[in-house]
Protein backbone atom coordinates (compact mmCIF):
# COMPACT_ATOMS: atom_id res chain seq x y z
CA UNK A 1 0.00 0.00 0.00
CA UNK A 2 1.42 3.39 -0.86
CA UNK A 3 1.78 5.59 2.22
CA UNK A 4 0.39 9.54 2.78
CA UNK A 5 3.36 11.00 1.98
CA UNK A 6 4.12 8.76 -1.25
CA UNK A 7 0.09 9.65 -2.32
CA UNK A 8 1.06 13.40 -1.91
CA UNK A 9 4.04 13.22 -4.22
CA UNK A 10 1.37 12.30 -6.96
CA UNK A 11 -0.60 14.46 -8.43
CA UNK A 12 -3.33 13.60 -10.86
CA UNK A 13 -5.29 15.23 -13.73
CA UNK A 14 -6.38 19.09 -12.60
CA UNK A 15 -9.79 19.45 -12.88
CA UNK A 16 -12.24 22.05 -12.11
CA UNK A 17 -14.45 22.51 -8.72
CA UNK A 18 -17.24 25.36 -7.85
CA UNK A 19 -18.30 25.76 -4.15
CA UNK A 20 -21.29 27.43 -3.16
CA UNK A 21 -20.35 30.90 -1.72
CA UNK A 22 -19.97 30.13 1.63
CA UNK A 23 -17.97 27.00 1.62
CA UNK A 24 -15.73 29.02 -1.02
CA UNK A 25 -15.43 31.50 1.99
CA UNK A 26 -14.33 29.00 4.34
CA UNK A 27 -11.48 27.27 1.93
CA UNK A 28 -10.22 30.37 1.49
CA UNK A 29 -10.23 31.72 5.37
CA UNK A 30 -8.58 28.12 6.10
CA UNK A 31 -6.14 28.91 3.14
CA UNK A 32 -5.61 32.18 4.90
CA UNK A 33 -4.82 30.54 8.23
CA UNK A 34 -2.64 28.00 7.78
CA UNK A 35 -0.73 29.95 4.69
CA UNK A 36 -1.20 27.11 2.30
CA UNK A 37 -3.40 27.08 -1.32
CA UNK A 38 -6.96 26.70 -1.79
CA UNK A 39 -5.83 23.32 -3.62
CA UNK A 40 -3.55 22.43 -0.52
CA UNK A 41 -6.50 23.07 1.30
CA UNK A 42 -9.21 21.06 -0.34
CA UNK A 43 -6.48 18.15 -0.54
CA UNK A 44 -5.83 18.01 2.99
CA UNK A 45 -9.23 17.79 3.69
CA UNK A 46 -10.40 15.40 1.17
CA UNK A 47 -7.65 13.16 1.59
CA UNK A 48 -8.88 13.47 5.76
CA UNK A 49 -12.45 13.25 4.60
CA UNK A 50 -11.90 9.54 2.71
CA UNK A 51 -9.82 7.93 5.18
CA UNK A 52 -12.80 8.76 7.59
CA UNK A 53 -14.89 6.97 5.23
CA UNK A 54 -12.81 4.10 4.81
CA UNK A 55 -12.43 3.55 8.26
CA UNK A 56 -15.18 4.52 10.31
CA UNK A 57 -14.34 5.17 14.26
CA UNK A 58 -11.54 7.08 13.26
CA UNK A 59 -10.87 10.94 13.28
CA UNK A 60 -8.22 13.58 12.87
CA UNK A 61 -6.93 16.13 15.43
CA UNK A 62 -3.75 18.45 15.64
CA UNK A 63 -2.35 21.39 14.43
CA UNK A 64 -1.89 21.78 10.73
CA UNK A 65 1.53 20.56 10.44
CA UNK A 66 0.95 17.53 12.55
CA UNK A 67 -2.90 15.98 11.65
CA UNK A 68 -2.62 12.69 12.97
CA UNK A 69 -5.65 9.65 13.49
CA UNK A 70 -7.12 8.54 16.16
CA UNK A 71 -9.65 6.14 17.39
CA UNK A 72 -12.68 7.42 18.51
CA UNK A 73 -14.06 6.40 22.10
CA UNK A 74 -10.22 6.17 23.31
CA UNK A 75 -8.50 9.35 23.03
CA UNK A 76 -6.11 7.46 21.75
CA UNK A 77 -3.87 8.07 18.22
CA UNK A 78 -3.65 5.21 16.16
CA UNK A 79 0.12 4.97 16.94
CA UNK A 80 -0.53 4.28 20.40
CA UNK A 81 -2.86 1.68 19.77
CA UNK A 82 -0.06 -0.49 17.80
CA UNK A 83 2.64 0.91 20.62
CA UNK A 84 0.44 -0.72 22.72
CA UNK A 85 -0.28 -3.85 20.99
CA UNK A 86 3.01 -4.47 20.24
CA UNK A 87 4.35 -3.98 23.42
CA UNK A 88 1.61 -6.59 24.59
CA UNK A 89 2.01 -8.76 21.76
CA UNK A 90 -1.66 -9.88 21.08
CA UNK A 91 -5.20 -7.99 20.58
CA UNK A 92 -6.64 -10.17 23.40
CA UNK A 93 -3.86 -9.31 25.99
CA UNK A 94 -4.07 -5.65 25.47
CA UNK A 95 -8.07 -5.61 25.45
CA UNK A 96 -7.49 -7.25 28.83
CA UNK A 97 -5.36 -4.44 30.07
CA UNK A 98 -6.35 -1.95 28.18
CA UNK A 99 -9.47 -0.01 28.03
CA UNK A 100 -10.00 -0.37 24.49
CA UNK A 101 -12.43 -2.74 22.66
CA UNK A 102 -11.13 -5.64 20.09
CA UNK A 103 -12.89 -3.97 17.38
CA UNK A 104 -10.68 -0.20 18.30
CA UNK A 105 -7.52 -2.34 18.02
CA UNK A 106 -8.74 -4.36 15.06
CA UNK A 107 -9.55 -0.69 13.34
CA UNK A 108 -5.91 0.26 14.86
CA UNK A 109 -4.39 -2.60 12.76
CA UNK A 110 -6.31 -1.79 9.53
CA UNK A 111 -5.36 1.82 9.37
CA UNK A 112 -1.86 1.07 10.34
CA UNK A 113 -1.88 -1.88 7.43
CA UNK A 114 -2.80 0.56 4.92
CA UNK A 115 -0.58 3.65 6.20
CA UNK A 116 2.58 1.52 7.50
CA UNK A 117 5.13 4.17 7.23
CA UNK A 118 3.28 6.97 8.69
CA UNK A 119 2.42 4.96 12.01
CA UNK A 120 6.07 3.17 12.34
CA UNK A 121 7.39 6.51 12.19
CA UNK A 122 5.12 8.02 14.64
CA UNK A 123 6.35 4.72 16.76
CA UNK A 124 9.58 5.70 16.56
CA UNK A 125 9.64 9.35 17.44
CA UNK A 126 7.48 8.25 20.60
CA UNK A 127 10.77 5.92 21.34
CA UNK A 128 13.64 8.07 20.78
CA UNK A 129 15.84 7.55 23.72
CA UNK A 130 16.34 10.22 26.46
CA UNK A 131 19.79 11.00 25.18
CA UNK A 132 18.38 11.87 22.12
CA UNK A 133 15.09 14.07 23.44
CA UNK A 134 17.57 16.04 25.28
CA UNK A 135 19.98 16.70 22.31
CA UNK A 136 16.96 17.82 20.52
CA UNK A 137 15.22 19.87 23.08
CA UNK A 138 19.00 20.98 25.56
CA UNK A 139 15.86 23.62 27.51
CA UNK A 140 13.72 20.95 29.29
CA UNK A 141 14.05 18.82 32.01
CA UNK A 142 13.44 14.97 31.57
CA UNK A 143 11.41 13.56 34.48
CA UNK A 144 13.66 10.60 36.24
CA UNK A 145 11.61 7.46 35.36
CA UNK A 146 9.58 5.87 38.17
Amino acid sequence: MVSRSEQRGRKGEPFSVRFTASTDRSVEEEARRTKRSKSAVVEALTEEAVQTRRFPGIAFRGDDARRRPWVIGTGLDIWEIIEMLEDHGSIARLVDDAEVSDRQVRLAVAYRDAYPQEIAAAISENRRSAAEWQELYPFIELAAPA
